[in-house]
C-alpha cells in the first residue's frame, strides 16, 4: 500500500530555513499531485503547499507565499518543501498528503497521508 514518510523537520531560529522532504511508496508517484499540510497545537489541519503530477502547478497559502517552495522529484519519489524566513507561526506538525484526482487545497482530496514532522521556529 502506499506510505508516505516525512523528514526534515527540526528546531530553527526566526528567520531560519529548513527543507521538508516526503518519500512516496507502495505505487507510482508521477500518477499523485501531493500536497502538504500543517497543524499547530490546538488548532485545524490546514492547506500549506500543492504541486501537480509533473510539477508545473504549484499553489500555496497566502501565510506562505513567497516564503515557501514545493518541489518534487519524480525519478526519486520524493516531494520537497523548502521554507525560508520562517516565523514563530510557522510552528506546527507538517504532514505531506497524496491526492486523489487533482491538485487541491482541501484536506479531502487527498488519500494518502504520512505521519507527519515537527517544525518549531523559535523567536
Amino acid at each position: 500500500q502506499v506510505q508516505l514518510v516525512e523528514s526534515g523537520g527540526g528546531l530553527v531560529q526566526a528567520g531560519g530555513s529548513l527543507r521538508l522532504s516526503c518519500t512516496f511508496s507502495g505505487d507510482t508517484f508521477s500518477r499523485y499531485p501531493m500536497g502538504w499540510f500543517r497543524q499547530a497545537p490546538g488548532k485545524e489541519r490546514e492547506f500549506v503547499a500543492t504541486i501537480s503530477r509533473g510539477g508545473g502547478t504549484t499553489t500555496y497559502a497566502d501565510s506562505v507565499k513567497g516564503r515557501f517552495t514545493i518541489s518534487r522529484d519524480n525519478s526519486k519519489n520524493t516531494v520537497y518543501l523548502d521554507m525560508n524566513r520562517l516565523k514563530p507561526e510557522d510552528t506546527a506538525v507538517y504532514y505531506c498528503a497524496a491526492a486523489d484526482e487533482f491538485t487541491s487545497i482541501y484536506r479531502e482530496s487527498y488519500k494518502y497521508w504520512g505521519q507527519g514532522t515537527q517544525v518549531t521556529v523559535s523567536s
